[in-house]
Formats: C-alpha cells, structure tokens, sequence
C-alpha cells in the first residue's frame, strides 16, 4: 500500500480495492478527489437502520415530525395538490429516490435498444445536468486532465472543468461539410491521447449550440475511433451530455435517435461511458433541476460491483457538496414518469418543436440572406447557429438589440446562436428579416 493509499479513510480504501478488482481501469481514471471520495457510516446510514428496526421510537432524523408525517405548514402544503408532506418536504436519499431513478433507467431501455442486454448502473439523481457534469468532475477531472470537445460547445464547461477544477480543454473542428466531421475526431482523440494514460471525452448531442444531433454514420465513426483509442491503451472518460437527447427533427436527412451512451456502453475495459440526460428538458420541467448521471463501465461481467463502488463515491460528493436534491422535483418527476399520457404530451411538445425547427431551416437558408450569414447544420434540439459574413458577431447581437430589440446570443466572433425553442412560427421570418437587415446596417457603417 502507498503512503497516499494509507492515508485515505477506510471506507475508500474499500472502494478502491472493489474497483482494483473489479475495473482496475476505472480506478486508474479516478481523480485525486475521486479517489478520496466515500459515502460515510455517519447519521445517513444510521438514520436507515434505524427506520428498518427501530420499532419503538426513532430519534435519529434531522427534521421534524408531527403525528407521523412531516411537520408543515398549511400555507405552504395547500399548493401542492396530490403529494404527501412526506413525499414534499422530507429529505430525499443522496442519490435520489429509488422509484425515479428505475423509473429512468426503463426510459433508458425503451428509447435506447441497444442498451438492451448490456449492464450499466442506477441513474443517480443530480440538481439538473450541471450537477452532474460537476459531481463526474469531482470523480474524474483533476489539475492538468485534458478534456476533448468539439470547438462549437456550450461555455460553462469551460467554467466547470477549467476554472473549477484545474483541466485543460482542446477543441476539434465540430463540422466537416453537411456534418459532424469524424476524421477530425479522430485525429484529435489520437493525438490528445498521446503519452497521456487518461483523456476525458466530452460529446454534447443534441448540440447546444448548434441543434446538430449525428447521422447514423457518423455515430459509428465516432463510437469506431473511441474504441480503437481504448485498444490502443488509454484509458478514456467517455461523458455524453445527452440534455436535448428526443428532440430529433431529421432535418435534411435521419439522425440517430439513440445515445452514443448505448453503444459504448461494455465495449472497452479502457472505456468508461457516462450518460447525463434529465427531466429538465426532456420533460420541459427546467426549474425543477432534476437531472441524472449513469455509468456504463467497459467491463460488462463486472459492472454490477464496478458501479456499486462509482454510486457509494457519488453519493460521498453529493453528500459533501449538496447533501441531497429537492425531494419534491424528484416526487413530481417520478409521478410524471408513471403516468399513462407521459408519452403522447412529450411527442405532441416535440412535435410543436419540430414544426418552428422546419420553419427556422426554410428561413434560414434562404438565398436572399445567403450575403448575410452561412447556416450550419441543424436537425435537433432548441437552436441553430449561423455564420454572419463582414460583421463582428458581438457589434451585431448588440446592434439587433439596440435598434431592432432582438435578442440573440454571440458565441464567438462569427457565430449566432438563435434560439427558435422560444419562438412561435409567426415570429421565426420576422426574426430573420431583422437580423438579416442588422447585418447590413453594420456593413454600410
């Protein structure tokens, strides 16, 4: 044993005996933290005994009762129509409650086939997608780590690995053409991978910003190049930000409609696949921040003990970080899950998305603007970005708002990130018009 080993506390050093035994690979990618990390024997484990065999009285939870409920106020319960004070106000278990998260991970069954048949762990419940991409940084990301994302990619990554937690993120070009461009993944992932034992792969699909969500084919090509790098030796931190993942519109021809999540999933010992989706989006519950993280280790026979270990040192982070997430998002989710219509609203809001989608790429590419900006592939998600020619992106989002009272979003020199999720179809020409007009009121001067 180390001298670091031996100083870790006893319960992390259990955990990482079970990953040395069961995914030796998984415990070489842990960070620092990660490494440190347990979920304590203290009052959370206690109170749980207690509630399973103290049949007489139980002392032991930090909130308090009334008449064998949750104590609350009237005034605050007469909002909540159909839930319990318990399943309102009482704390929810670090990682979630468990009808959620099975709730979830059938959803994960259903709309992802390939998923089937493979051993991957219990979504744990996370404060929205942030959280999640924060607590896989707690687990995998330390000072001088080296982070892979496409160059069109949403910036607070920059702020969550960077800033927080010391790594250093490399960009690849995001299109080749018509798509994603695969051959410059590729050559990225081999040449960041060089001399390095770990590189972390962050893939965001559908993209914010660009709306794009992979062909088949590309799909392939990306899970093809993942693999041949695990072949090679490194050990790679595959994390799929899946936060638009169903709002598939096949714009200019089919996209996937399954995570890269399920099929890299038990394909590598050196690849470890983590999926971060949640109800925020894709149930359009945004405030609820109620979000999930599943591990999907390389080594299928052994994923069970693999993933017991990652779920006791997330529940450690959740417990040191946040303690546990919002009880009531999480009932609210869980009885949504459960309900028989779920389906038939998510399809018909999709759908509603879809139609403004269609309507954005008729506009969009229209050849009176073609002087004005280049649209990059869209087919998915809440947005779509063009490149604005002979103006500075930022002088334009500021002249649109000043003289046209437009809001948009520059996201870096050229590019436009337009938003058409909020946008009723009568409004998408409009829009258009005036940034199109904006363009060549910066151009005259």
């Amino acid at each position: 044993m180390t001298a670091s080993e031996a100083s870790l506390n006893p319960l992390a050093r259990e955990l990482n005996t079970a990953l040395e035994s069961a995914a030796p690979e998984v415990l070489a990618m842990l960070s620092p933290l990660g490494r440190r990390l347990y979920f304590p024997k203290g009052i959370l484990s206690q109170g749980a005994e207690a509630k399973a065999r103290a049949k007489r009285f139980n002392a032991t939870i930090g909130i308090a009762t009334e008449n064998g409920t949750p104590m609350y106020l009237p005034s605050v319960h007469q909002f909540l129509h159909g839930i319990s004070p318990g399943d309102a106000f009482n704390y929810a278990p670090p990682a979630g409650r468990s009808d959620l998260r099975e709730r979830w991970r059938e959803k994960l069954l259903q709309e992802n086939p390939s998923l089937r048949g493979k051993a991957f762990g219990q979504p744990i419940v996370t404060s929205a997608i942030t959280h999640g991409l924060a607590l896989v940084g707690d687990l995998f990301v330390g000072e001088g780590d080296r982070i892979l994302l496409p160059d069109k990619l949403w910036g607070n990554y920059r702020l969550t690995y960077e800033i927080r937690l010391g790594a250093k993120v490399v960009t690849f070009p995001f299109y080749a053409g018509r798509g994603f461009d695969t051959e410059a993944f590729a050559t990225a992932l081999s040449e960041n991978a060089a001399g390095r034992e770990k590189l972390i792969v962050l893939l965001n699909f559908p993209n914010n910003p660009t709306g794009y969500m992979p062909t088949p084919a590309e799909g392939e090509a990306i899970t093809r190049a993942l693999l041949a790098q695990a072949a090679k030796g490194t050990k790679l931190v595959v994390m799929l930000d899946d936060a638009y993942f169903g709002l598939f519109y096949h714009l200019g021809g089919p996209s996937m409609t399954e995570s890269l999540f399920a099929l890299l999933a038990n394909r590598h010992p050196n690849l470890l696949a983590i999926k971060l989706d949640g109800a925020t989006k894709e149930l359009f519950v945004w405030g609820l921040r109620c979000g999930f993280v599943t591990f999907g280790p390389g080594r299928g026979e052994t994923a069970e003990a693999t993933c017991a270990a990652l779920d006791a040192k997330a529940r450690g982070a959740i417990r040191g970080a946040i303690s546990n997430t919002p009880q009531l998002s999480q009932t609210i989710v869980a009885k949504a899950l459960a309900s028989s219509s779920i389906d038939a609203e998510r399809k018909q809001k999709c759908e509603l998305l879809r139609v403004r989608a269609e309507k954005v790429y008729e506009v969009a590419g229209a050849p009176r603007f073609r002087e004005s900006w280049d649209v990059y592939p869209f087919n998915s998600g809440y947005f779509m970005c063009i490149a604005v020619k002979g103006v500075d992106a930022e002088k334009l989002r500021v002249h649109l708002l000043d003289r046209h009272g437009v809001g948009l979003i520059s996201t870096s020199p050229t590019d436009i990130r337009i938003a058409f999720s909020c946008l009723e179809v009568a409004e998408i020409e409009p829009l258009f018009e005036s940034l199109h007009q904006g363009v060549q009121e910066l151009r005259a001067g």
